[in-house]
């Protein structure tokens, strides 16, 4: 499977992500199912830009998290949201949400191009 994000790349991504998971929960009403559905979110959303801010790399503000630790959360994050629903007996519009950011954060990670190690 061909390596299509770079470490750049996702450091652009980050910023409008962790916004969008803060927002799109009221945006799209979620929360009807079971409150959380909206509060996880929000919740992965600011922890989000929060890693973003600390994480080694090119937009990172205060760089003292490894990349690789960043990729590593954004995976956990990713199971998160596929299994979270089904756990949490989210329905309708509140299970899509979470299966499609889910598989989309999964194949992000998965699709990382790694860094050429540097000494």
């Amino acid at each position: 499977m061909p390596k299509l994000f770079t470490k750049t790349m996702h450091a652009y991504l980050d910023y409008p992500v962790a916004i969008l998971l803060i927002a799109a929960p009221f945006i799209l009403s979620l929360g009807v199912t079971n409150p959380f559905a909206r509060n996880l979110s929000v919740f992965i959303g600011v922890a989000a830009f929060i890693l973003t801010l600390l994480t080694d790399h090119k937009l990172g503000v205060i760089r003292v998290l490894p990349y690789k630790l960043h990729l590593a959360v954004d995976f956990l994050v990713g199971l998160l949201f596929v299994v979270a629903p089904f756990i949490l007996g989210f329905k309708g519009l509140d299970l899509g949400y979470y299966l499609i950011l889910g598989i989309t954060v999964l194949l992000v990670v998965g699709l990382h191009k790694p860094e050429p190690e540097t000494s």
